[in-house]
């Protein structure tokens, strides 16, 4: 996801001398690139709420910022500046965290990116964008960019493959990966990769699923989800991230606010907890239960319970 991004962006910033960078002391090894574009890039050290003031200013002289810094870093250290300097202002600043959920799962929960959705959609007006596979990282800055206001751009180590139906990217909306009736599974990030995979194991047990990559968190593909509601046997939402304001809230709030209820409902993520462990990102998603097993497990139990 990082460097579809990155290859993205450079395009973009090498064509709008108005679009500007800033990172905290990170990049290297992926934007010496952007070097070359003078006045379009700054390293402002390991200060990312200092980053977010300069990113303020910018904005306000008419600049489009990029600001990047991995994990919580861009987002809850620095909410505060985020809130009062660009959010209350609806400036033009594209806040980037590359490292979504376990991402950097062998450093520990302070690199574990596990709330941010639920804090990130809280803001007003703000837009938040979390892909699921590669090529939407790409398409997802560039969205952005041609947004004002404020984005919020989650990034993840891993992604689902790109190799499934054509969609067409756009903000508020999401793709439906595999058809399916007898349960919806929702998922954002790169999550999704376990997600699929499950679904191919639910099928050999006949249970037909429909798998959609929810990648707009904020605003969310309201019709999707009412769809599923209706249409299918249920929905379960898969994310790598607490349930508590997450996706499968943002999904249940559309469920209701739409008088929308469907047969069967499940989140899947943590469950109100911080990690006290480390270790890949794969085996963090085992010890939480939001691997391709887990999701197997939990699909067959709350359709055969209900049935």
């Amino acid at each position: 996801m990082r460097d579809s991004f990155v290859d993205t962006l450079f395009r973009m910033a090498c064509l709008d001398k108005d679009i500007v960078l800033l990172t905290a002391d990170l990049g290297f090894g992926i934007f010496e690139k952007f070097e070359k574009l003078r006045g379009q890039y700054y390293n402002v050290g390991i200060s990312e709420q200092n980053m977010i003031g300069v990113a303020s200013g910018l904005a306000l002289l008419g600049k489009k910022i990029v600001v990047y810094s991995i994990g919580n870093f861009p987002t809850l250290r620095c909410l505060e500046q985020i809130r009062n300097d660009a959010c209350y202002h609806e400036l033009n600043i594209t806040i980037v965290s590359s490292g979504g959920g376990f991402s950097y799962g062998s450093l520990g929960m302070s690199h574990h990116a596990t709330e941010d959705l639920s804090v990130m959609r809280s803001m007003p007006k703000i837009i938040v964008l979390s892909p699921c596979t590669s090529s939407e990282a790409g398409y997802a800055i560039a969205a952005l960019l041609k947004e004002d206001g404020v984005g919020y751009l989650r990034l993840d180590k891993s992604s689902a493959s790109d190799t499934v139906l054509k969609h067409v990217f756009s903000i508020g909306s999401s793709k439906r990966f595999l058809k399916g009736s007898d349960i919806t599974l929702i998922a954002t990030g790169g999550i999704l990769e376990e997600v699929i995979d499950a679904s191919y194991e639910l099928k050999k047990v006949n249970i037909k699923a429909r798998v959609v990559g929810m990648y707009s968190i904020k605003p969310i593909d309201k019709n999707e989800i009412v769809d599923a509601a209706r249409t299918t046997g249920g929905i379960v939402t898969i994310e790598e991230h607490n349930l508590d304001g997450g996706l499968g809230s943002a999904v249940s709030e559309v469920c209701m606010d739409n008088g929308s209820y469907p047969k069967r409902f499940l989140r899947l993520g943590m469950d109100n907890t911080y990690t006290t462990i480390v270790g890949s990102q794969k085996y963090l998603r085992s010890r939480y239960g939001i691997d391709s097993v887990t999701i197997v497990e939990k699909v067959k139990s709350l359709i055969q319970g209900s049935s």
